[in-house]
């Protein structure tokens, strides 16, 4: 695997905070709520709660390419663990994390401490299968007496740690998983009247990308996740919430990260997921987003059938370089090339665009027809998200008579394209409001002159 550089914010390396357990969640009245009854609930001091309300979004990719000025790793903060062949361990005594390995990369494990193959298939389906999602050796019932205690010696079966679960007032559940070297992530589960339930995963601790208008862009890149960190998101979210919302039958990579700047372990963990004598994910309805690191782009569209969705939200490189800084190496016309390019080579494969709606900004009648012109010979569908405000952001969300408007004009030009309504902004649950920047924070970039007024209006 390539080394990944990085442009670093100018702070110098004492000025930064040491890596240690964060601080418990000081959550204020209005989102505290009581951690749920579970086996998997480790006592644990608060986290920092979000500053405000409203929305989503992350993505990961660990191949070698440079990142423009305001794209942010926070030095001294960015770590990597885990084993150079993939498969993850723990720091506990170095044990193997079994949520780290495909289903041959276990078989193969298994074998080598004198285990047949029927042994591995039958630990997976405790992992990940029939309503078990064993998280520690007394969930393996059935299994052999011996293979159990090579199993508890040898094996990990944890990667996170459930810290709390908090529910939005339209049933929205974020949950909190503390890893184990302290730092902390998130995970929204959105459930839906009909049998669609999502879950939506991160893929990295914070994001490099600095998008303007995302929360969690606010914090860095503190490090990528792991596959099991990745894998085990879907199987908390299958433990905890199926008897109450049902199977869970969707996965987004949408919560904190860009997932192709973290794309090895992003690969790994959806082929685990797509297993069918485990999580049994259909590759359909498992989708990978991206800001638009082209090169990781194409690997994914030639190595993987899971659904791909782009984050454009600008139809000038003006605008986009300006709220997705990725643009300055990757613009809008490469990466629109890029996506007409390799889905000539997939069959029956629609791309979704996620265009996040600023009031001011890019919901112009112009930007619409723009749009439409843009996206012509792609096999897409649109999405139009609302933007949910955040903490100290520049930006406010376009009304909902324009966001209809700015649909029809679409849907006049012949674009399939939907509205999608913010779901747990209450409880900064939503699209763009994951994570706790703390302190120190990625910079926000200089407003273009031609804007400057719509952001006076929104201040």
């Amino acid at each position: 695997m390539g080394r990944m550089w990085m442009r670093r914010i100018l702070l110098r390396q004492n000025s930064l905070p040491r890596l240690k357990p964060p601080m418990a969640c000081l959550l204020t009245p209005a989102t505290l709520q009581k951690p749920i009854s579970s086996p998997f609930l480790k006592p644990s001091p608060p986290t920092l709660a979000p500053l405000a309300s409203s929305h989503r979004r992350s993505l990961s990719t660990a191949t070698a390419f440079s990142l423009p000025d305001p794209l942010v790793s926070l030095d001294g903060i960015s770590s990597h663990f885990g084993r150079d062949d993939g498969v993850g361990t723990s720091n506990k005594g170095l044990k193997v994390l079994l949520k780290g390995m495909t289903y041959d990369e276990l078989e193969k494990w298994v074998q080598s401490h004198g285990y047949r193959p029927g042994q591995a298939l039958m630990l997976w389906k405790r992992l990940y299968g029939n309503g078990i999602w064993a998280h520690h050796s007394d969930q393996l019932e059935g299994l052999n007496k011996d293979f159990k205690k090579m199993l508890s010696e040898n094996a990990e079966f944890k990667a996170l740690s459930l810290k709390q679960v908090i529910t939005a007032a339209d049933g929205t559940r974020k949950i909190l998983f503390t890893l184990e070297d302290g730092l902390v992530i998130e995970t929204v589960v959105i459930p839906s009247d009909s049998s669609r339930n999502t879950v939506c995963v991160s893929s990295q601790v914070g994001c490099a990308m600095n998008c303007q208008f995302c929360y969690t862009g606010r914090m860095g890149l503190r490090r990528h996740l792991t596959a099991a960190e990745i894998v085990e998101q879907a199987v908390f979210a299958r433990c905890l919430l199926t008897s109450e919302v049902g199977d869970i039958t969707n996965v987004v990579f949408m919560g904190m990260g860009e997932p192709l700047q973290n794309i090895d372990n992003v690969l790994k963990a959806t082929d685990i997921m797509l297993h069918d004598q485990g999580l049994h994910f259909s590759p359909r309805k498992i989708t990978v987003s991206t800001s638009g690191l082209v090169p990781q782009l194409r690997r994914f569209l030639k190595e993987s059938n899971c659904a791909l969705a782009v984050s454009l939200n600008a139809t000038t490189d003006e605008v986009r370089n300006w709220i997705m800084p990725i643009n300055r190496k990757y613009n809008i016309g490469l990466l629109l090339q890029t996506l007409r390019e390799e889905l000539r080579f997939k069959n029956n494969y629609k791309v979704l665009f996620e265009y996040v709606m600023l009031a001011g900004v890019n919901d112009s009648i112009e930007d619409a027809r723009r749009l439409a012109d843009l996206v012509q010979g792609i096999p897409c569908k649109i999405n139009l998200l609302s933007f949910n405000p955040h903490g100290g952001s520049q930006f406010r969300p376009t009304s909902d008579e324009k966001m209809i408007e700015f649909r029809n004009l679409l849907a006049e030009a012949g674009c399939v394209v939907f509205l999608r309504s913010s779901r747990g902004d209450d409880q900064m649950a939503a699209c763009g409001q994951l994570g706790n920047p703390g302190a120190i924070q990625a910079p926000l970039l200089r407003v273009p002159e031609q804007f400057k007024m719509a952001m006076e209006v929104s201040v």
